[in-house]
This record gives C-alpha cells, structure tokens and sequence, in this order.
C-alpha cells in the first residue's frame, strides 16, 4: 500500500496548496451524535437516494418537501400503516416523481428499520452508530441485503448524507485502486471490497483521518482536476 503522506502531497500540488485541499474534506459526525438521529431521517435519506439514482438531483431537491408532506415526514410507523391502494396512489402524485417501484421502497425501507427496532431493541440509529467502523462495506452490505434499492453507491451516499464517516467508491477512488493493482475483475464483489476496506483501514491507522476524509482525499489525488469536489 502507498503511504498516505503521498497521496496528500499529490492532491495539494493538484490543488495548489494543502487549505485548498482541507476546505473540501468534511467531517463526519460522532457515533453519539449519530445515535441522535431520530429514524425517520434515515428513511427520509434512503428515500431521497434512491429517488436521486438515475435521475437529475436537482429535481429531486426541488420536490423533497413534497415528498416530506406526502409521507408524513417519514414517520416510520405511519408508512408501515400504509394499505398498498394508497402507496398506489402516492405513486401517480404529480407533485412527487412518479415511480411505482421507488415509492414500494419506501414502505421496504420502513420495513427494515422496523424489523432493526424489534430485534435489537433499540432505534436504527443506534444499530448504525455501533456498527464497527472497521467493516464500512459490511455495513453497505447489509443495506443492500435487507433493504430495498441501497445497493450500488446508493446506500452509502445516504450514509455520508446522514454524516456517517463512510468511504466512497467513486470513479476516482476505484481508478485508484485498478491503477494500483489492488483489486481485479468487479469492484464491488466481495474480495474487491474486502481489499478496498483493508486499504482504508490502513491509511486510517497510518493518518488517523476519518474514512470520509481519506475518500475525498484520495479522488483529489487522482483523475480529473475539477475545482469543486463532487466526491
């Protein structure tokens, strides 16, 4: 593995110097202040993902207060009471973007908080904040097992949106890895995950920096040299 030190320099003589660099790294919240978040928020960033996957963000945000309006805040016991007649009907709303199979993963999504509240006994939040923070891409695993649509980047954008410290595999950050022959064939499967948590864990260990920093880092270090970071 590189040493980290390195691709810091790197990203600074791409980006001119290192307050430039650091201006566009953000921080992620505490374990405590993630178990603060109530629930209804993390099916409120599921649903947004998702209805972002694939289509125009912007539109999206545009429309969110409908979507909150819609769906009772998200309020996961009031979408679980939800017959499938008035999911339908939601889903042909004008003022929300109208799709069926996104709308169902709302109630899915709901679902699985659920089901995390009875079988640990506490909020989702608090699942998520004990999570080991070794194992990020259990954890996106996990989303995309038991939830419905968190596969791909979707669940792990959601997770960076809540503030959960939690790499992303972006175009840059899997160039980076293809290019530095430390993964082969899909870059999601299972081995190339395990070896891309490694990486980070490594660089962790090394910097003491946060997962979401090394992420941003990393894309700054390697592909196109864009002023603002989308990363």
């Amino acid at each position: 593995m590189e040493r980290f030190d390195n691709i810091i320099e790197r990203a600074i003589q791409r980006k001119g110097n290192e307050q430039v660099v650091m201006s566009y790294v953000g921080t992620p919240l505490s374990n405590q202040a993630i178990a603060q978040i109530t629930d209804d928020r993390f099916l409120a960033a599921f649903t947004k993902k998702v209805f972002q996957s694939g289509f125009v963000w912007r539109v999206v945000e545009n429309k969110w207060p409908n979507f909150e309006e819609c769906f009772f805040a998200f309020e996961i016991e009031k979408i679980l009471m939800m017959p499938a007649e008035l999911l339908e009907k939601k889903a042909a709303d004008p003022k929300i973007i109208r799709n069926g199979k996104k709308v169902q993963s709302i109630y899915e999504n709901a679902l699985m908080i659920h089901d995390v509240q009875i079988e640990y006994g506490h909020s989702f939040s608090q699942f998520i904040a004990d999570w080991p923070e070794s194992d990020r891409v259990g954890l996106w695993g996990y989303l995309k097992k038991h939830g419905c649509r968190l596969g791909g980047n979707t669940g792990p954008y959601a997770l960076r949106a809540l503030g959960i410290d939690t790499f992303l595999l972006t175009q840059d950050v899997e160039a980076y890895f293809r290019a530095n022959k430390l993964i082969e064939g899909g870059a999601t499967s299972k081995r190339s995950l395990q070896q891309i948590q490694q990486g980070f864990n490594e660089w962790r260990d090394e910097t003491g920096l946060s997962y979401q920093a090394l992420s941003q880092i990393l894309a700054m270090s390697v592909g196109d040299n864009r002023i603002a970071i989308a990363e």
